[in-house]
């Protein structure tokens, strides 16, 4: 079992664009399953992760707020696209577009969560980086984690108004940007 604090060492890793980093988690945000990618790529074992939070893999630089719109959105039976900056068991960052989707049994119940994770472009990161650095900035004013969440995610959407978009549609308008 890996130590619960990684500090992270500042290294990023890739993946390759063709692979899809793929985990399962249950309502509480716990790994159900984790594919062969995302294990190499976080730099853990299967069994480390299992039974684990998904936030096991969370920079410290990714704002809250950010993950505070996620859950919102898929505790609403919703899909999101979210870029996410994550940090793998030995310290190395890597940077996802994330496609989160909620999972339900045959009778309509909620019962986990899904996420895929592709390679964005580089040129998206550096697109993100800067509102994502923002956020964090308006988090670190205060005090407790929910109300950070909170605030940054208040913050992110009057951004979002003043360009008259919504997330998804901001997620998009700076993916289509930078396509290959």
């Amino acid at each position: 079992m890996r130590p619960t604090t990684i500090a992270p060492t500042g290294v990023e890793r890739s993946f390759g664009r063709g692979e899809v980093i793929v985990s399962k988690t249950d309502l509480q945000g716990r790994l159900t399953y984790t594919n062969d990618v995302f294990c190499r790529v976080a730099a853990y074992a299967e069994s480390d992760l299992l039974g684990r939070p998904h936030n096991v893999i969370r920079h410290p630089a990714m704002p809250g707020s950010v993950f505070k719109l996620l859950w919102d959105t898929i505790e609403r039976g919703q899909e999101i696209f979210a870029y996410v900056l994550n940090l793998a068991g030995d310290g190395a960052h890597y940077w996802v577009l994330a496609h989160v989707t909620p999972s339900f049994d045959r009778t309509g119940t909620l019962v986990g969560h899904h996420s895929n994770r592709r390679l964005p472009a580089r040129g998206a990161v550096r697109e993100v980086e800067p509102l994502y650095q923002t956020l964090l900035a308006e988090e670190r004013r205060h005090s407790s984690g929910p109300q950070a969440a909170v605030a940054g995610l208040d913050l992110l959407q009057r951004l979002l108004d003043e360009q008259g978009a919504t997330y998804d549609e901001w997620v998009w308008d700076v993916t289509n940007r930078h396509a290959a």
